[in-house]
């Protein structure tokens, strides 16, 4: 299923959300003029491995944890990304506010490296991406719009078709999707360690959004969280 747009309209301009995307961009544009050989120890430098963070000591080794969120392994890797953040951010950045929702990616970003760090602490290889920080959007999107609906392209058989799928459904099934996935790699792990999908930074960062939204202070909560607003049509 590949998401194309939500049905909400934020309030205020996303120019936060749409930096972050502008940032990822230039970052991978670097990349990409890059020869091999240094992109492959950028990758090493600023990319997230578990080993090599157990590892280490003093500043250094916590520096990873934010820049490996700005890094990406290809054109489809960062399109997807880019993408996704490009719709569901911009209703989280509209109710938390732009400051805030600088700090919610960010941490958001963090306690998704963490997650990978612990459930893949062994690993040598480079982890990049902003799909744990954008997971944690995810997860904040799922409490605050849940009755949202996202036009989706979704293979059926031999055809594609748009769909308008309530986000509850779509973002419950990406979830759990991520949680077997994970699971499977713990027990895959026990045998060979391989490159791939980090799906514990997407749970990780999904459940943080989850738990942030929750407990945010009443003048942050969107409508549907806010007793002293009407509720929530969509």
């Amino acid at each position: 299923m590949i998401p194309l747009r939500d049905t909400l309209r934020p309030r205020s301009f996303p120019f936060v959300n749409i930096t972050i995307i502008a940032i990822n961009v230039l970052v991978f544009v670097v990349e990409s003029v890059m020869q091999t050989e240094t992109q492959a120890q950028a990758f090493q430098v600023y990319g997230l491995i578990p080993a090599k963070f157990w590892q280490g000591e003093g500043l250094a080794r916590w520096i990873p944890l934010i820049t490996s969120m700005f890094l990406h392994a290809g054109w489809w890797h960062l399109i997807s990304n880019m993408v996704t953040l490009y719709i569901f951010g911009d209703n989280i950045e509209d109710h938390l506010g732009h400051l805030w929702y600088v700090v919610f990616y960010l941490a958001g970003g963090v306690v998704a490296g963490a997650a990978h760090l612990l459930t893949n602490a062994s690993s040598i290889i480079p982890t990049v991406g902003a799909s744990g920080a954008i997971a944690a959007v995810l997860g904040a999107y799922l409490i605050m719009f849940p009755r949202s609906r996202i036009l989706t392209l979704v293979p059926i058989f031999y055809f594609l078709r748009l769909v308008e799928i309530p986000a509850i459904i779509y973002l419950g099934f990406w979830f759990v999707s991520q949680l077997f996935n994970g699971l499977f790699a713990l027990q895959a792990a026990n045998t060979v360690q391989t490159g791939g999908v980090a799906w514990w930074a997407h749970i990780g960062g999904f459940v943080f959004g989850l738990l942030i939204t929750l407990i945010l202070p009443k003048h942050m909560r969107p409508p549907r969280l806010r007793q002293d607003w009407p509720s929530q049509s969509i």
